[in-house]
Formats: C-alpha cells, sequence, structure tokens
C-alpha cells in the first residue's frame, strides 16, 4: 500500500482474489471481508515524482475548470492496484488549501453543503457519502495537525477507490479555499503549486499488519 503498505482486498465469495502476496486462505476473517496488510514488495513503489506529478495534475486541471471526472482519467494511471496512492497527496494538498485561505477556528470553512456547493459535478448515493466524507473530514484532521490512520479506515472500504474520494475533497476544498479568499480558483491553484508538496509516504504507516479479524 501506498503509506507503505498495499491494501489487499476480496469479496465475499471470491477469496482467491486480489490477495496480497503470499497470503494464505487462513489468514482470511471468516466470509472473506478481509485480508491483511503486507507490504508490497514485488511491486513498483510510487516515487516523490509520482506524488509531485499527481498533484501538478490536480492543480492544473482546476486552474483550467476541468471537471473531476477528466482528471479520474488523467491521474489513474499513476494509481497502483490495491494502493491508497496518491489519495494521501490529495489530502495533504487539500491541507495546504485550508491553510492557504487561513483556515482556523476564528475563520472557519463551512462544510455544509460542501460537495453542492463546490463540487456540482458529482453526487454520491449511500456509502459513497460516507467515503466523501470521510476524505473532507481526514484533510481537516491533516490541517489540524493530526496523522489519521488510513489504512485502519479503508481497509474496511473492500474497494480500490480511496484514493478518487480523496481527489474529490481536495477538488472542493481547493475551490472553497478560494471562494473562502474571494479569488479565483486558478489564482488559488498558481499559489498551491509554489507551496512545497508532501511528496513522501507516512513512514509510521510501513509495517504489515498482519490478521485484521475481530476479537
Amino acid at each position: 500500500m501506498s503509506l507503505a503498505g498495499v491494501i489487499a482486498l476480496t469479496l465475499p465469495g471470491d477469496q482467491s482474489r486480489c490477495r496480497a502476496p503470499g497470503a494464505q486462505a487462513s489468514d482470511l476473517k471468516a466470509g472473506g471481508a478481509v485480508l491483511p496488510y503486507r507490504l508490497g514488495m514485488a511491486r513498483k513503489r510510487p516515487t516523490p515524482e509520482d506524488a509531485a506529478t499527481a498533484r501538478r495534475i490536480l492543480l492544473d486541471g482546476l486552474a483550467r475548470d476541468a471537471q473531476v471526472f477528466e482528471l479520474l482519467g488523467e491521474l489513474e494511471p499513476l494509481h497502483p492496484r490495491n494502493d491508497t496512492f496518491p489519495g494521501e497527496v490529495f489530502l495533504r494538498l487539500a491541507a495546504d488549501a485550508l491553510d492557504w485561505c487561513r483556515v482556523s477556528r476564528i475563520n472557519p470553512l463551512q462544510l455544509e453543503r460542501l460537495r453542492e456547493r463546490f463540487l456540482p459535478e458529482s453526487s454520491f448515493r449511500g456509502r459513497q457519502n460516507k467515503k466523501f466524507q470521510y476524505a473532507v473530514l481526514t484533510a481537516a484532521a491533516l490541517h489540524g495537525g493530526t496523522e489519521p490512520d488510513l489504512l485502519e479506515e479503508v481497509a474496511w472500504w473492500q474497494s480500490d477507490d480511496f484514493w478518487e474520494y480523496a481527489l474529490y475533497a481536495a477538488a472542493a476544498y481547493i475551490r472553497a479555499a478560494a471562494s473562502q479568499a474571494g479569488v479565483p480558483v486558478r489564482q488559488a491553484c498558481q499559489d498551491l503549486a509554489h507551496r512545497p508538496g508532501h511528496p513522501r509516504h507516512n513512514a509510521h504507516h510501513g509495517a504489515a499488519r498482519e490478521d485484521r479479524t475481530d476479537p
């Protein structure tokens, strides 16, 4: 997984698919719900250059008023299968946007109807809303100085789409930050492009997590 570990996921009734390298059937939770995390030693790890490219594609796209769906296609080649990358890049960029527009307790950014106001090209249903909400709140937590445990949460999603919801959240936050600052989105993107990025993976998530079963 990015953050130095790989998420291996399986759907109920299909325990042979998407199994972590070296994982055995006995590693599975009953019913095939969750597989353990293991280090992705055999696959090419995302590089700092990949992180910088993901950040640039998002900022350049929003600056030219591209819709998020267009950017998904451009960014997908950077996403390794069953990996959070480049989701964490987008969350840190969202946190940078909050810092850029000087969001604080005395200058809060209203999250009410965030999607409707700043991501009108997207609509979510059911669990999709929860995934978007998680990405939104995680970016806010990063801005506040905490380090959320992405692997702990995303392991239970049973889908390889965390990076997409992180992209949605980052796009909404950048547009919201521009509105908060009273400037065009293009200017916000240009300013953020000149800020140092966060290309590193979170090293403390690097250890493989073994059995993820309920007590």
